[in-house]
């Protein structure tokens, strides 16, 4: 048992040695835990935030500018007073996302009780905004109508009081949920890419023959290349998380991280076993490429980190129940948004564990047979 124990160490040990000695895989470690994840968590996708926008004020009345007026920061920039014939030529350009039209003779139109139109213009093809920034503009519009109408600020009393309370991220940060999911991405692919790699790069400079005739067996070879990246991995998410999520952008985490780290060592077993078995299939790194995007493409857009599962058809929430990143996605934001603890979260614990004992069996049954067809 120990001789075993040590063959597993020894091979790991060569394995970081290889990966130390590989710049562009190193690069991509640094890069994936540092510069993805902060440029996924201050894209802020889902917000409207500075957004270019244009009005042709016909009116120009007491009325119009106060719309005007009503636009600024942080959710659009100065507005740009342009004339009419400015419009299509400044949305052909992408210089403005929204164009707002306020009609000649608008605030008398208003207080006559007529119903004048005002005209948007938006560049839909800038889908972040588009949708978001439509509503928004609606509202501000009409707000700024009625209190002009009125005569002050305020609104008509409801039957009903509604107040909303928000939980776990009260301010409604996209930041704190881009880069985390970010983080959880990124463990996955990075997972997947290392151990598959140092197995086709073993193969590709003839190291696996020299494996073949020294006293090793292929599951210490697979749980070398298993632990050796994982830990890799491991230590990246950790100097991730202490530096770029919570230091850099000053995202809360609310549960336990030890409780996380146990629940990304087990989605490692699953995802490093995961890249074996694809490394056995693809004979260069070309096609383990392709492969990769055939993989990591529905395990990340169907494992609940962009989209809820439960909005998707129900045939995909069982096959993706599967999936180790479906059950570390629920883990992962169980834990670090909302506190949980493992009373919550055992179910996906061993979910994970069993995931990844059925990967590494089949992984290695894979590799045993790729390597008899070597020897």
């Amino acid at each position: 048992m120990l001789r075993h124990l040590d063959n597993i160490y020894r091979l790991g040990i060569k394995e970081l040695w290889s990966l130390w000695r590989d710049p562009m895989m190193l690069f991509l470690i640094v890069y994936t835990f540092t510069v993805a994840i902060y440029t996924a968590g201050t894209i802020t996708p889902e917000t409207l935030h500075r957004a270019s926008i244009a009005i042709v004020d016909e009116d120009d009345s007491a009325l119009s500018t106060r719309i005007i007026t009503a636009f600024y920061p942080p959710q659009f920039i100065q507005p740009v007073r342009i004339g009419l014939a400015e419009v299509d030529p400044g949305l052909d350009a992408g210089r403005y996302t929204f164009v707002l039209v306020i009609p000649p003779n608008f605030q008398r139109d208003v207080l006559a009780g007529k119903a004048p139109a005002v005209q948007l213009n938006v560049d839909a093809t800038r889908m972040s905004q588009a949708f978001t920034g439509n509503g928004t503009i609606q509202q501000i519009v009409m707000g700024e109508v009625s209190e002009f109408v009125q005569r002050y600020r305020g609104t008509a009393p409801l039957p009903v009081e509604l107040v909303p309370r928000m939980r776990f991220n009260p301010g409604l940060n996209p930041t704190w949920f881009s880069s985390l999911m970010e983080l959880v991405s990124q463990i996955t692919m990075l997972s997947i890419i290392l151990t598959g790699a140092a197995l086709i790069r073993e193969r590709e400079h003839g190291t696996v023959e020299h494996l073949l005739v020294m006293p090793v067996t292929p599951t210490e070879i697979m749980l070398a290349k298993v632990w050796s990246m994982a830990l890799v991995v491991l230590l990246a998410t950790a100097l991730s998380l202490a530096l770029v999520v919570q230091g850099v952008l000053q995202v809360p985490i609310e549960g336990s991280l030890t409780l996380f780290f146990v629940g990304t060592a087990l989605h490692l077993f699953a995802t490093t076993s995961m890249g074996i078995f694809m490394a056995t299939v693809a004979r260069s790194m070309p096609q383990f490429g392709l492969l990769m995007i055939l993989t990591l493409m529905p395990l990340q857009l169907l494992s609940g980190g962009m989209t809820p599962r439960e909005s998707m058809p129900l045939w995909i929430q069982y096959l993706m129940s599967l999936a180790p990143t479906t059950h570390f996605t629920e883990l992962s934001q169980a834990i670090l948004y909302r506190g949980a603890g493992l009373e919550v979260v055992w179910a996906s614990l061993v979910s994970l564990l069993l995931i990844g004992s059925v990967l590494f069996f089949l992984s290695l049954m894979r590799f045993r047979k790729t390597i008899a067809q070597m020897a």
